[in-house]
Protein backbone atom coordinates (compact mmCIF):
# COMPACT_ATOMS: atom_id res chain seq x y z
CA UNK A 1 0.00 0.00 0.00
CA UNK A 2 1.45 3.37 -0.95
CA UNK A 3 1.39 6.52 1.19
CA UNK A 4 -1.54 8.05 -0.72
CA UNK A 5 -3.68 4.99 -0.02
CA UNK A 6 -2.62 5.09 3.63
CA UNK A 7 -3.62 8.75 3.90
CA UNK A 8 -6.96 8.18 2.18
CA UNK A 9 -7.81 5.13 4.31
CA UNK A 10 -6.68 6.75 7.56
CA UNK A 11 -8.62 9.94 6.89
CA UNK A 12 -11.73 7.96 5.99
CA UNK A 13 -11.78 5.92 9.20
CA UNK A 14 -10.91 8.92 11.38
CA UNK A 15 -13.79 10.90 9.88
CA UNK A 16 -16.32 8.05 9.68
CA UNK A 17 -15.51 6.02 12.79
CA UNK A 18 -13.86 8.48 15.20
CA UNK A 19 -15.97 11.43 13.98
CA UNK A 20 -13.08 13.80 13.40
CA UNK A 21 -14.14 16.96 11.58
CA UNK A 22 -13.02 16.75 7.92
CA UNK A 23 -11.78 20.35 7.84
CA UNK A 24 -9.27 19.53 10.58
CA UNK A 25 -7.58 16.80 8.57
CA UNK A 26 -4.29 18.58 7.91
CA UNK A 27 -0.96 16.72 8.09
CA UNK A 28 0.36 19.06 10.80
CA UNK A 29 -2.78 18.66 12.96
CA UNK A 30 -2.06 17.45 16.47
CA UNK A 31 -4.13 14.32 17.13
CA UNK A 32 -5.14 15.36 20.64
CA UNK A 33 -5.15 19.15 20.54
CA UNK A 34 -6.43 19.84 17.03
CA UNK A 35 -8.46 16.73 16.23
CA UNK A 36 -9.79 16.06 19.73
CA UNK A 37 -8.76 12.42 19.79
CA UNK A 38 -8.79 11.17 23.38
CA UNK A 39 -7.60 7.99 25.08
CA UNK A 40 -10.87 6.17 24.37
CA UNK A 41 -10.58 7.08 20.70
CA UNK A 42 -7.06 5.62 20.66
CA UNK A 43 -8.50 2.29 21.81
CA UNK A 44 -10.84 2.38 18.80
CA UNK A 45 -7.98 3.41 16.52
CA UNK A 46 -6.02 0.29 17.55
CA UNK A 47 -8.94 -1.86 16.36
CA UNK A 48 -9.37 0.17 13.16
CA UNK A 49 -5.69 -0.04 12.25
CA UNK A 50 -5.85 -3.82 12.58
CA UNK A 51 -9.02 -3.97 10.48
CA UNK A 52 -7.86 -1.65 7.68
CA UNK A 53 -4.13 -2.30 7.64
CA UNK A 54 -3.79 -5.82 9.03
CA UNK A 55 -1.28 -5.31 11.83
CA UNK A 56 -1.62 -5.06 15.58
CA UNK A 57 -0.85 -1.70 17.05
CA UNK A 58 0.60 -1.52 20.55
CA UNK A 59 -0.53 1.36 22.74
CA UNK A 60 3.05 2.28 23.68
CA UNK A 61 3.91 2.71 19.99
CA UNK A 62 1.31 5.45 19.69
CA UNK A 63 3.15 7.50 22.31
CA UNK A 64 5.57 8.73 19.66
CA UNK A 65 2.77 9.75 17.27
CA UNK A 66 1.77 13.39 17.77
CA UNK A 67 0.48 14.69 14.44
CA UNK A 68 -1.60 13.25 11.66
CA UNK A 69 1.50 13.16 9.46
CA UNK A 70 3.32 11.18 12.18
CA UNK A 71 0.43 8.71 12.13
CA UNK A 72 0.58 8.33 8.32
CA UNK A 73 4.35 7.75 8.46
CA UNK A 74 4.03 5.32 11.34
CA UNK A 75 1.56 3.20 9.38
CA UNK A 76 3.70 3.46 6.26
CA UNK A 77 6.77 2.23 8.17
CA UNK A 78 4.83 -0.75 9.51
CA UNK A 79 3.43 -1.70 6.10
CA UNK A 80 6.54 -0.91 4.06
CA UNK A 81 9.57 -1.63 6.27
Amino acid sequence: MDINEIIKTTNRFLIDEIEVEPQGMQPQADLREDLGIDSLDFVDIVVLVERYFGFKLKAEEMGQVKTLEDFYRFIDCKLNP
